[in-house]
């Protein structure tokens, strides 16, 4: 602990281990600390089922019909899952020649543009020119591109265009689904990143209190925990470990629902992600539901895991996800959780301490992996990338162990 360390990182959150792992990779010496004994902060998987009931205040426990309670991995923040095959819809003539247009699309080549302007013309426009319905407009903005509201509609296209082809480009090489989700939950993705920043000499400690991040004229210059002060020269963390550093930035619904069942219309899938678009249910924001089950090692043998999960807008967050509830009826049990959300005041120029911001009502990790681009990018002033890091990567592991 008595060290002196180029970063520090608090709280084991997918943002601060991915971080951290980059870091490692980068060359840095880190250190990594959790107050928690577990890894994965807001972003964990409870297990085993008896510490959900707990954690929600239902001190009767799971009954015997949810099977063995050690079965369950249950993720308190929904992200990362998969989606159904849509070749249907792409299969509208329409939408198939934009999908076309989209996919040949390159701000390099002139000829690719038909007369689009990717800074100029509105995405709007763009729709337009090819006579798209409104539901279609819904699903392309909210389904495949993901932005959560329809101001991206006035601004110009090639951020969404580019985000449509990521989605396709996912989708070729994937299969069925452009989203991979980990066996276990998703409380495994901290864990691999840790391991990646400890292979590189990165060291952890957990159940680690914090008592105090050390600073001089301003700018942070080490951490002191249990009597001793780790020093460095940048810190990385979640907004629990800075509360004067970070303002509100709105609240999120989550209900966890445990299903006998698959959702009804999904050709009884085992993994689902539906977004239902806002403009389609009057509100501001979408509502997300994302379903895993017994297939992924997450559920008891014939079960299901379903979360609901929006940004709230009134003062009955239960009751704004109503309309997404209905689609899981009937449900053996639900846990509803409401977060407050949370993002940084600066951008950590000054006190070299990177806050990240709180995980939204989403179901991907699109915001997610934004503000860990964006955290890298103030910390080194440069844009992540991640060509350069397989290459560092490649002087440690073979390439077919990468």
């Amino acid at each position: 602990m008595d060290e002196a360390y180029d970063v520090i990182v608090l709280g084991t959150g997918l943002s601060e281990c991915i971080l951290s792992g980059i870091m490692s990779v980068n060359g840095k010496k880190v250190l990594h600390m959790d107050r928690n004994p577990y890894y994965g902060g807001e972003s964990s998987s409870i297990t085993p089922l008896e510490e959900l009931y707990k954690r929600f205040g239902l001190p009767e426990g799971p009954p015997e019909s949810m099977g063995r309670g050690r079965d369950w991995n249950v993720d308190l923040i929904p992200k990362f899952l998969m989606a159904n095959d849509l070749m249907g819809m792409f299969e509208k003539r329409r939408f198939r020649k934009f999908l076309v247009f989209v996919a040949n699309f390159d701000e390099n080549e002139p000829q690719t543009l038909e007369g689009v302007d990717p800074h100029g013309t509105p995405m709007r426009d763009v729709y337009e020119r090819f006579d798209l319905g409104q539901d279609v407009i819904d699903f392309t903005g909210h389904a495949l591109a993901l932005y959560r509201t329809d101001d991206y509609l006035d601004q110009p296209c090639l951020e969404t265009i580019n985000r449509i082809k990521l989605y396709s480009e996912s989708l070729a090489r994937y299969g069925k689904s452009p989203y991979l989700y980990p066996l276990y939950g998703l409380g495994e993705l901290p864990q691999g990143f840790a391991r990646l920043s400890a292979i590189y000499g990165g060291t952890y400690m957990l159940n680690k209190p914090v008592d105090e991040i050390v600073m001089e004229n301003g700018r942070v210059v080490g951490v002191r925990s249990e009597g001793e002060v780790a020093r460095c020269k940048q810190l990385i963390c979640d907004p629990s470990y800075v509360p004067e550093r970070v303002r509100g930035a709105g609240r999120v619904v989550r209900v966890i629902c445990i299903l006998s069942h698959p959702i009804h219309g999904t050709s009884e899938a085992g993994s689902c992600q539906i977004i239902l678009p806002q403009n389609q249910l009057g509100r501001k924001s979408d509502i997300y539901v994302c379903l895993v089950s017994w297939a992924h090692n997450v559920a008891a043998p014939g079960k299901f895991i379903a979360i609901v999960s929006t940004t709230v807008e009134t003062s009955e967050p239960e009751r704004e996800v109503e309309p997404a509830l209905q689609l899981l009826e009937p449900i053996d049990q639900k846990f509803v959780a409401i977060s407050d959300l949370y993002e940084p005041m600066d951008d950590g120029s000054e006190s070299q301490i990177f806050c990240s911001r709180s995980y939204d009502a989403t179901t991907h990790f699109e915001t997610t992996c934004d503000d860990i681009k964006d955290i890298y990018r103030r910390m080194v002033g440069a844009a992540f990338d991640f060509e350069s890091m397989k290459r560092r990567q490649s002087h440690v592991f073979g390439e077919d162990e990468q």
